[in-house]
């Protein structure tokens, strides 16, 4: 139950300030108190991916998205009967309450079981020239740029090897040798990795065409090389099994105001207008749960961007789903966003 009094929250408090709580605290939830900390409600990520996925603006009160009917357990439960309810509502965590509806701690499923290796691959994709970045990539491959004193590909394999994931795949194309030198097999972090080579550029998706298909049994995790998050991939792959799609995207809201005023007309004249408005969309993070069918579709040396393999999955009448991220997420594709990962890497990793 550490640190669970750090996800307290009021009624009042704003979704985009429940969200920077939720991503601090670790513990995947924020309570909802009143000022006796009587329990009002909780908040978890669930809540708040489907509010996103409402377009509910993040100044909203937090009372307008939580869960007011919580599961709770009782301050004198026994490990075996919280386990128990937790197992028997597909919960991952469970506020602690007294007689009087007070929150006196949180248990949570990962506090009381040991943490379980993951079977599932894991294909990092560590190929591009990354261009954008010249003169730092004339002779280092992007996912070897360090963000503190660690290349930014070894930050992403940390983050899985936390989550209990110990299977590696990397895709090389650019100084190949590089990649292969630093993380070699992997015994240095105590996971197995394995490369694939592309010898000419088979786009994000025709690499998983080199991949062993025959040793992909299980949904596969797969993720650009250059990217920062703090996203839970337990909770991705947890998601991707609820829904039973082929694959799941991992997508995040991206606003776009016009900078004019919109004018909605019929014929010769004006309906209605419309000072700088703000469109948001969902647009691609990087990040994908494939199940082996998808995997192995995909055959050798075929040229294919994940989008488009995605877009041939939908064509073809199966479901592909989307996991909205609140958590931090950078794109290092530009120099100004590797200046701000040297600014930030430290407060993430906090």
């Amino acid at each position: 139950m550490k640190h669970w009094e750090s996800v307290l929250v009021t009624p009042k408090t704003s979704l985009e300030d429940a969200i920077a709580i939720l991503d601090r605290g670790a513990l995947r939830i924020a309570i909802v108190v009143d000022e006796e900390r009587r329990l009002l409600g909780t908040l978890t990520d669930g809540d708040v991916r489907r509010a996103l996925l409402r377009h509910q603006p993040l100044d909203i009160a937090v009372s307008q998205v939580m869960c007011a009917t919580p599961q709770v357990a009782q301050r004198d439960w026994s490990r075996e009967r919280v386990l128990a309810v937790m197992e028997s509502t597909q919960l991952l965590q469970l506020p602690v309450v007294d007689a009087a509806n007070r929150v006196v701690g949180l248990e949570t499923l990962h506090g009381l079981l040991d943490k379980r290796l993951l079977n599932n691959p894991v294909f990092l994709m560590a190929g591009g020239f990354g261009t954008r970045l010249h003169p730092l990539t004339n002779d280092c491959p992007k996912p070897l740029l360090k963000v503190g004193d660690k290349p930014i590909l070894e930050l992403i394999l940390e983050g899985f090897i936390q989550a209990g994931f110990h299977r590696f795949f990397i895709s090389t194309h650019y100084l190949p040798e590089m990649v292969r030198d630093y993380f070699g097999d992997g015994k240095r972090w105590g996971v197995s990795i394995r490369y694939t080579h592309e010898t000419t550029p088979l786009g994000t998706g025709g690499a998983v065409g080199l991949l062993p298909h025959d040793e992909i049994n299980e949904p596969m995790l797969m993720m650009n090389g250059d990217l920062l998050t703090t996203l839970n991939y337990r909770d991705l792959l947890a998601f991707h099994d609820e829904h039973q799609g082929v694959a799941t995207m991992c997508v995040r809201e991206f606003e776009y105001q016009v900078p004019y005023g919109v004018i909605q007309s019929e014929g010769h004249l004006i309906r209605s207008m419309m000072e700088k408005p703000v469109h948001k969309f969902f647009v691609n993070a990087g990040v994908y749960v494939l199940s082996p069918e998808l995997v192995k579709r995909v055959t050798p040396d075929t040229r294919v961007d994940m989008p488009t393999l995605l877009e041939q999955a939908i064509a073809a009448g199966l479901d592909v789903t989307m996991f909205p991220v609140h958590e931090y997420w950078l794109d290092i594709g530009r120099m100004e966003d590797f200046k701000r990962a040297q600014l930030e890497f430290g407060t993430l990793l906090k």
